[in-house]
């Protein structure tokens, strides 16, 4: 989304700079198209106001009860959010099928245990940290995350951290699930 921003305001920019200078009215040629494509891509892909996103940790999520790795823990969880108007994203670590299964599970195998689509998993790949990946994924879609993680040790690169609702908690208690989200 982010890239998008920056190609169109870029494009914008060259465009007005051949449109000012006689020399370069020929890149209006060139400039105009890219510009009209980039914005049409950029407003395409921008959610809808009523649309409500949320990172999750996966990883962390699915230990939230009796403190064993567990799919229907993420399917409960995804159920609650989608309840609360929420579309989740899923980010796992590399062994989570490992973990979950006793094999490898790719995006699109834990895509169709969630029911999710597959644009809505990711798998990191193996000796990858999925932390940053979480983060940056939130970031990029100004979204909240779903986690216990405090993430303590990105703090630097990652300030909004710290904003209050940035990290939603949640688990279970007495059998219940629970999620730490803000009131509607």
């Amino acid at each position: 989304m982010r890239f998008l921003a920056l190609i169109s305001t870029i494009v914008a920019c060259a465009s007005l700079v051949a449109a000012l200078l006689p020399g370069l009215s020929d890149w209006l040629l060139l400039t105009v198209p890219t510009l009209l494509a980039s914005l049409f891509l950029l407003l395409r892909h921008r959610p809808t106001i009523s649309e409500k996103r949320i990172v999750v940790d996966a990883s962390n999520v699915m230990y939230w009860l009796d403190n064993t790795p567990k799919i229907d823990t993420l399917r409960d969880v995804l159920q609650a959010l989608k309840a609360q108007g929420f579309t989740p994203g899923t980010i796992f670590d590399a062994n989570a099928g490992y973990l979950l299964t006793g094999r490898y599970l790719d995006d699109g195998d834990l895509a169709r245990l969630l029911g999710l689509p597959i644009q809505n998993v990711v798998v990191v790949q193996k000796g990858t940290p999925a932390d940053p990946v979480i983060l940056r994924a939130a970031r990029d879609l100004g979204a909240p995350i779903l986690s216990n993680d405090l993430y303590r040790d990105w703090v630097g690169d990652h300030p909004e951290i710290k904003t209050p609702g940035h990290l939603i908690k949640g688990g279970y208690k007495d059998g219940a699930l629970w999620l730490g989200l803000p009131a509607a």
